[in-house]
This record gives C-alpha cells, structure tokens and sequence, in this order.
C-alpha cells in the first residue's frame, strides 16, 4: 500500500496530466468552431444571440419604465396595469380610471 506522501506526488502529477488535457482539448474545441464559423460565415449575435456570454439573457424591455396607465381621481395614485392591482382599483371598472 502507498504512503501518503506517495499519494500526494500521485495527485500532483494527475493535476498536471489534467491540466495539460484540458488545454489540449480547449485549444481543440477552439479550432473546430473557429473554422466552424469561418466555413458558415457565422458571426458574434448568431453565435451569442442575446448579445451576452455564458446564462440567459434578459428580456430587452426588463427594467424599463412604462406610462401609468390608471389614476386614482381621488388620491391622484398611478398603475400602469401590469403587475397586481392596488386596492384603489381591485374589483372596479378600469375604464373609469383610465387616463385620457
């Protein structure tokens, strides 16, 4: 049975033999889709339509603001009509709220 100490030099030369693989077959995977999109004539938004690297991206109108759409007559409060309803408009006609 190895000593620990053996196993450790193991390990060590096992993390250099991986790192070693995982550039090689990085350097590989590059080429193939380097030649890849020069064959399809591919750019970056056909590659990365979102525009961003790596996770989903956000919907193009996340985060931006939108008109109110209702006014409380009596207290002047807006809504837009997305999201849950104020109380001042839950249940009422809408069409009376409505701003012209």
């Amino acid at each position: 049975m190895a000593s620990y100490q053996e196993l450790l030099k193991q390990k060590e030369a096992l993390d250099v033999q991986i790192e070693e693989a995982r550039k090689r077959e990085i350097s590989d995977a590059v080429a193939k889709v380097r030649a890849m999109v020069a064959e399809y004539g591919l750019t970056q938004g056909d590659v990365f339509p979102s525009g961003r690297r790596g996770g989903r991206g956000r919907a193009s109108t996340a985060g931006t603001k939108v008109a109110p759409k209702y006014r409380d007559p009596a207290t002047g409060m807006t809504w837009t009509g997305r999201g849950k309803a104020p109380k001042w408009i839950e249940g009422k006609d809408r069409s009376r709220f409505l701003i012209a």
